[in-house]
């Protein structure tokens, strides 16, 4: 078989061909290796950012400021041994003997919680009877501004209880604080003066109370008053 002819210069055209599509491959890399790596530069930024950088300030000691300016060191005051200490040592009145209130004693003046007398109603207890049954003498109770407020705002579910606060036996103390919590009411009003007696049924309260000395505390227990911390409580349940 006879070869056609070569044509002069198709080598050297296939060579240019040829190193055409190799420097278009690596120019493609190298595009694609530059996008890559603005990438990885981005993501990086993102991932070191600091937030709320500090300003470095010198301290105040430092040698570099004047010693006009610099900060002086505080001087340690000698403690003198022949100097007679002073300590705060808190005051408690003199109606107690250790615990016991020697101001209480008959007519009884009893300051009266919200919740004692709706627990007085349910258990079916006149007030003024059962304090006298639970003390044998006479009893006065009291009731503050802020608790009668306290019953009002319970709205028409409690109004016998409200009818029972406005009775004429019932002495009424007037509040000067703000607001109608009753609690902080009658622990300072029990601080203050020793002269009374708290009926309550408030678990809370009652924990604060207790950390006052001479203040005796009044509850309801098997439908019938009780009192502790008191050892005149001649009509008190024993148990």
């Amino acid at each position: 078989m006879l070869r056609s002819p070569r044509r002069p210069g198709s080598s050297f055209c296939r060579k240019l061909t040829t190193l055409a599509a190799s420097s278009q491959r690596n120019l493609m890399r190298t595009s694609q290796k530059k996008i890559h790596d603005s990438e990885q530069k981005r993501k990086g930024k993102q991932k070191t950012k600091r937030y709320a950088a500090m300003k470095r300030m010198i301290s105040l000691k430092d040698q570099r400021i004047k010693e006009t300016d610099r900060a002086k060191a505080k001087e340690k005051k000698k403690k003198d041994p022949s100097q007679l200490k002073e300590r705060e040592v808190t005051k408690y009145p003199s109606c107690l003997f250790f615990q016991y209130n020697t101001q209480l004693g008959p007519p009884y003046h009893i300051l009266v919680d919200t919740n004692f007398i709706n627990f007085s109603i349910k258990a079916k207890l006149d007030i003024v009877q059962s304090m006298m049954d639970c003390l044998y003498a006479k009893c006065i109770p009291y009731i503050t501004d802020c608790v009668m407020a306290e019953i009002e705002k319970l709205g028409m579910k409690y109004r016998v209880a409200l009818r029972i606060a406005k009775d004429p036996r019932f002495e009424r103390l007037p509040c000067t604080h703000k607001g109608t919590y009753a609690d902080d009411c009658l622990v300072q009003r029990v601080t203050q003066h020793k002269c009374y007696i708290l009926a309550t049924v408030d678990r809370d309260l009652k924990r604060r109370v207790r950390k006052i000395p001479g203040v005796p505390i009044m509850y309801i227990s098997n439908h019938r008053y009780n009192i502790e911390r008191m050892p005149d409580d001649y009509g008190a349940p024993r148990f």
